[in-house]
């Protein structure tokens, strides 16, 4: 019993945290452009996560790496955190906070497709079902507020969020296939994915732009709750939990928390098509997730 209860607490730490980035994302891009923000971001993750597997005593298992780790973190790495948190910053430049949040949320969904290809299982009619449920609620939140008055959000932005979903699910399904200790997995991706946005910025960034004390306080805090700690705490909530089901339905309380957030810090005005259209994604992943008598 007192694991669970401390799955709980560390499971309700990270979603508090998480709930709080879509205003720290705003915050922070309102301030510098996507590549500065996430370069800091990764850095100070990285670092944090470098401190975690020190104390954890599990360097000894990065130094005993083999090649084929090495390739896996170069790979996950690229993924998550690069391609992923530099589609999904640019889709929050480009929307409210309120949008762009919820249309990641549809990356469960993309999930069952992307399993397809990779884990060889085949699509039922449920899944159909949750997708079109979702691009309902998807649609919705689109319309910030007017449902029959569509085209108010950014077209490139709403694509993008919603095309981050897939390079979550994909980093999702590589990850578990990577047996590894995960505080050395992540640690290991975010040291590469920081030498990547490091040489991107050297070559790519604009070195003359002014990197306000906002933007880089945003950008760390960022790396720390998003990245670092949020994922650490996240995955010593899985692992203490006895069953990991109902501690991972929490994560589903924390678009709905960084409404709250969003509002009150960052004043968008939280329209009522957000909250339905984040139900109905919500709805189609509980009913994708749900499990049949005969437990398929």
């Amino acid at each position: 019993m007192e694991k669970a209860k401390q799955s709980y607490f560390f499971a309700t730490l990270a979603i508090l945290f998480w709930s709080t980035i879509p205003t720290a994302f705003k915050i922070g891009l309102g301030e510098l452009s996507v590549l500065p923000m996430l370069t800091i971001a990764s850095i100070t993750s990285t670092f944090i996560l470098f401190i975690i597997v020190l104390v954890e005593r599990k360097f000894d298992l990065v130094l005993k790496m083999k090649s084929r780790d090495i390739i896996s973190s170069a790979l996950l790495g690229l993924i998550n955190p690069l391609l992923y948190y530099m589609i999904l910053l640019k889709a929050y430049q480009l929307l409210p906070a309120q949008v762009a949040q919820p249309l990641n949320m549809i990356w469960p969904i993309v999930l069952v497709f992307l399993s397809v290809p990779f884990l060889k299982q085949k699509i039922s009619a449920k899944s159909y079902l949750t997708l079109f449920i979702s691009f309902v609620g998807v649609y919705l939140i689109s319309s910030q507020g007017q449902p029959f008055s569509p085209g108010r959000s950014d077209t490139t932005g709403v694509l993008l969020a919603m095309g981050s979903s897939f390079f979550w699910a994909l980093y999702f399904i590589l990850n578990v296939r990577d047996k590894r200790d995960e505080s050395v997995k992540l640690f290991t991706n975010f040291l590469f994915a920081t030498s990547y946005l490091i040489i991107l910025f050297i070559f790519l960034g604009n070195t003359s732009e002014y990197l306000s004390t906002k933007g880089i306080l945003a950008s760390i805090y960022t790396g720390l709750f998003e990245m670092g700690i949020g994922f650490f705490f996240w995955l010593k909530a899985l692992q203490l939990a006895p069953t990991t089901d109902k501690v991972s339905n929490l994560v589903y309380f924390g678009p709905f928390l960084s409404l709250v957030f969003v509002h009150f810090f960052l004043h968008e005005p939280v329209y009522y098509t957000t909250l339905l259209g984040l139900l109905l994604i919500i709805t189609g992943v509980f009913v994708q997730n749900r499990k049949t008598k005969q437990g398929r």
